[in-house]
């Protein structure tokens, strides 16, 4: 990563001073800034059927912060999900789901805590389905690894320390239009649930989270995908 990055924030809302500290508990990493590297991206999440967005625009000094980055190969797709799930809120619709959920947090899950600043996949509406399938045993580990690259969602940059923010400088905005941007985040999100779906016609003889809690797989086992960058 650069000493200097430039990252965009999709929002309804000019945000010239970001605040340490405000924001949802249970967004993806928790508590934090979340942004992307793509202007694109951040004026596709600004939007909504109705209304125009804003893309915020900052420049973060990422000299001497400790950056997380779940997406590189130190971690697997389980590292990921684990974290999700001790953040979102999950449908627990059956007792392997409850199972599952803690054994993910309890073999998989990084403390996200002890970073100033994290890269990771964005769990959007698509995301969010995908790993619900998965920790319901909907679907194996390799289908999950796969359908996180489906459709290009994207990777979110969230800004968790009080150090970090320190570090943020607003740039300006530009006007993202919902005419424009609303058809395209659809666009993606659609041809990702279609090729979601021609996934799951696929046969799966891989891992299902039932098979990694009776086999008590750890995260060094080489059946576990590695991400990639």
């Amino acid at each position: 990563m650069d000493k200097l990055i430039t990252i965009y924030h999709g929002s309804e809302k000019i945000i010239e001073q970001p605040l340490y500290g405000e924001g949802k508990k249970n967004n993806d990493f928790g508590l934090g800034f979340y942004c992307t590297a793509s202007e694109e991206l951040a004026k596709e999440w600004a939007v909504s059927s109705l209304h125009d967005g804003f893309a915020n625009r900052y420049v973060l000094d990422t000299e001497y912060l400790k950056v997380l980055n779940l997406n590189s190969p130190d971690y697997t797709i389980l590292n990921w999900i684990a974290v999700l799930v001790e953040h979102r809120l999950f449908s627990i619709k059956t007792p392997v789901a409850r199972r599952a959920k803690q054994y993910l947090i309890d073999n998989f899950s990084v403390n996200v805590n002890a970073f100033d600043l994290i890269t990771g996949y964005r769990a959007d509406d698509s995301y969010f389905d995908y790993a619900d399938a998965f920790i319901n045993n909907g679907i194996t580990v390799e289908q999950l690894a796969k359908a996180m690259r489906l459709g290009k969602l994207g990777e979110q940059i969230v800004i968790k320390s009080k150090f970090a923010f320190s570090k943020l400088k607003y740039e300006g905005f530009d006007v993202a239009e919902k005419n424009k941007y609303y058809v395209l985040r659809k666009s993606r999100d659609d041809e990702a649930n279609m090729l979601y779906l021609d996934l799951l016609e696929e046969e799966s003889d891989g891992l299902y989270i039932q098979d990694i809690m009776r086999g008590g797989i750890k995260n060094d086992d080489p059946r576990i995908p590695r991400n990639i960058s």
